[in-house]
C-alpha cells in the first residue's frame, strides 16, 4: 500500500515519543527508507530488508533466504509488507529500544532537523 504522509501519520501517532523520537523524524524515515510503500523490499550486502520500515531478515524476521536468522521480532518477513502496521510498529519499537534510532541510516543526515516539512499540515 501507498501511503501519503498524513494518513502515514495517522497510523503512526501511537509511536511518536516512544524512545525520544517524535513522529515527524518517523515520517522522515520512512519517506527515505520506503517512500511510504509497505511492499517495499530492497537487497542489501545479502540480506533484504521489508516494508514501510525496511526491517531486516538477518536479525528481526524470518523468510525463506534466510532461515538462520534470529528473528528477534518473531515474525515472518513478509508480514511486513501488508497494510496492517501493528507488527510493523511492534517491531520497530523493539528496533529503536534495542539498537537506538542510528539503526535507520537515514535518521542521522536527512532526518535530525528541519522537521517541520514531514508534520501533517491538518494539525
Amino acid at each position: 500500500k501507498q501511503f501519503t504522509k498524513c494518513k502515514l501519520s495517522d497510523e503512526l501517532k501511537d509511536m511518536n515519543g516512544h524512545g525520544g523520537i517524535t513522529l515527524a523524524e518517523w515520517i522522515c524515515i520512512i519517506f527515505h527508507m520506503s517512500g511510504y510503500d509497505t511492499e517495499t523490499v530492497v537487497s542489501n550486502n545479502g540480506n533484504r530488508e521489508y516494508g514501510l520500515f525496511q526491517i531486516n531478515n538477518k536479525i528481526w524476521c524470518r523468510d525463506n533466504e534466510n532461515l538462520q536468522s534470529r528473528n528477534i521480532c518473531d515474525i515472518s518477513c513478509d508480514k511486513f509488507l501488508d497494510d496492517d502496521l501493528t507488527d510493523d510498529k511492534m517491531c520497530a519499537k523493539k528496533i529503536l529500544d534495542k539498537e537506538g534510532i542510528d539503526y535507520w541510516l537515514a535518521h542521522k543526515p536527512l532526518c535530525s532537523e528541519k522537521l517541520e516539512q514531514w508534520q501533517c499540515e491538518k494539525w
